[in-house]
């Protein structure tokens, strides 16, 4: 069984996520503990994530992943902004507790002309500072394109920063599509060259979860542009065969494509489930 889902809004409540994601046949999903491109968070309300984290466990839909907010840059040479990355994380993680035993994501930042040794070293130490023995989630560092400074575009960088963290069971990887395949990893023609190269840097049991989204631009570009399943330089041929992959089908997998509505997402559900859905 695939475990397929996408972006939702907690705006309207945490057990409507959950409602809304049953609606469009998702068995998981994705959400922002804050706002996605600020600081502020707004406060748990316990009752509605306790009805969520029933609403789940019922459903089968566990894991689900949160995601930090895009504004954070963890290896930032800045040390406000590295403050900030800091809070907003911590504070995350211990929002997590709510939601026990899921997925928290996040970027691993840029290094802003300090070098990608610096960057990685920075990334690695932060995770050192937040991570504890007792931290609810897992934490998923999230593959990059590699545009300008961003440190994690290469299989290789992201092994670096796992290395570096002192509790390996909080922490693994979670695959975007879009973004490796703009790093130059060819997934439509060597997806199995692909995944050797990422068990062998990183180890594909350290992979918990994928972001499937097409790309708008080709492969090797190192630019971070989604595009709607079947409608970029991926292709829904290509992302059939990754969902499908014998190694990748039980993943909690993402769809963060661009979409007005809960109508697209369940569209794009269906395509992935393999059924015919007409005009793609």
């Amino acid at each position: 069984m695939i475990r397929i889902g996408c972006h939702l809004s907690p705006s309207k409540g945490l057990l409507r996520m959950g409602q809304d994601a049953l609606s469009i046949r998702a068995n998981t999903f994705q959400f922002f503990l804050r706002n996605p491109r600020g600081s502020k968070a707004k406060a748990l309300d316990q009752e509605d994530a306790a009805a969520l984290m029933a609403l789940l466990r019922e459903r089968d839909m566990l894991p689900i992943v949160a995601h930090a907010p895009y504004t954070l840059n963890p290896c930032a040479a800045d040390p406000r902004v590295q403050e900030f990355a800091a809070m907003a994380m911590g504070d995350d993680l211990v929002r997590m507790g709510s939601f026990p035993g899921n997925l928290y994501n996040f970027h691993p930042g840029s290094h802003v002309g300090q070098g990608s040794e610096a960057g990685i070293e920075k990334t690695a130490a932060l995770l050192n500072t937040l991570l504890k023995p007792d931290t609810a989630a897992t934490v998923l560092i999230e593959t990059m394109a590699g545009q300008g400074s961003e440190i994690g575009g290469t299989f290789e960088e992201m092994g670096e920063i796992l290395r570096r963290v002192e509790l390996q069971e909080k922490v693994g990887v979670c695959l975007d599509t879009c973004h490796v395949f703009a790093a130059g990893y060819d997934i439509v023609y060597d997806l199995n060259g692909v995944l050797e190269q990422f068990d062998r840097h990183i180890g594909l049991d350290r992979l918990k979860a994928l972001h499937v989204n097409d790309s708008l631009f080709p492969l090797e570009s190192h630019k971070d542009r989604h595009a709607p399943i079947g409608k970029g330089c991926i292709g829904l041929d290509a992302l059939l065969a990754l969902v499908n992959h014998p190694a990748l089908t039980q993943l909690p997998m993402i769809l963060e494509t661009p979409q007005e509505d809960l109508s697209g997402y369940a569209r794009e559900i269906g395509l992935l489930l393999g059924e015919a859905v007409d005009n793609l």
